[in-house]
């Protein structure tokens, strides 16, 4: 009867199939209760998705997630909900931290190692990288300690800032962990972090003979993708 409400009289199709027009509406009221029920549940999933995901899903992912939970609801149903709602996502950029600043005048140890990578002998270079690492509630930076020769990992530190007590910490945690003999090639990039007064100091103290690269604009990536400056 809805169906084809548009084709004959309400009247005259209660009548033919004996149908009560009182009951016909009850039906009718009931069907369209049972649709803003359900609709507002499946808003409400809706916004949860969406707020737990920092509102950077769309239409098509909330959807996915909603099958999950046994809702039969079609992409486009879920986009007309999601802008009734002003529900918009985030779209992502892709995001790169400059964690070398060679802007400034402290002085440039020379490059040493100059892309000299096969090393016969453990704990005689070692390099050094700051790589960022993307969360939830921010960001944080890893700054590393690898040993050249059997590139393993002989320190690091994990903080929320990229000052130079990052890798001062990272150097000191390699230095007592292997306990290196005096002349071990420190390679590192030109950041202001690794040519700082108190670094350098460091290096000195532990007998250390810095390298730095050579002159480039380095754009590290997340944790990842490997980034280590030679």
């Amino acid at each position: 009867m809805e169906k084809h409400r548009s084709e004959f009289l309400l009247e005259k199709m209660c009548m033919t199939l004996h149908v009560s027009r009182s009951g016909y509406y009850k039906w009718r009221t009931e069907k369209t209760s049972t649709h803003m029920l359900r609709k507002a549940a499946i808003m409400k999933r809706i916004q949860y998705h969406f707020a737990d995901h920092q509102k950077r899903y769309g239409s098509p992912k909330i959807t996915r997630l909603l099958h999950q939970e046994g809702y039969t609801v079609t992409e486009r149903t879920v986009s007309v909900y999601m802008r009734h709602m002003k529900l918009r996502s985030i779209v992502s950029k892709t995001y790169r931290v400059q964690t070398t600043d060679s802007n400034h005048d402290h002085p440039i140890a020379p490059n040493t190692l100059n892309q000299q990578f096969k090393i016969l002998k453990p704990n005689s270079v070692w390099v050094t990288d700051i790589t960022y690492i993307p969360c939830r509630g921010g960001r944080l930076y890893l700054a590393s300690v690898m040993d050249l020769c059997t590139r393993e990992i002989v320190g690091w530190r994990l903080e929320d800032h990229m000052e130079t007590s990052l890798i001062s910490g990272a150097l000191q945690d390699a230095y007592e962990a292997k306990q290196p003999e005096k002349g071990l090639l420190h390679h590192s990039d030109r950041g202001s972090q690794y040519t700082s007064h108190e670094y350098t100091k460091q290096l000195k103290a532990y007998g250390m003979e810095s390298s730095m690269s050579r002159r480039v604009t380095v754009m590290i990536t997340p944790v990842s993708s490997r980034g280590t400056a030679f």
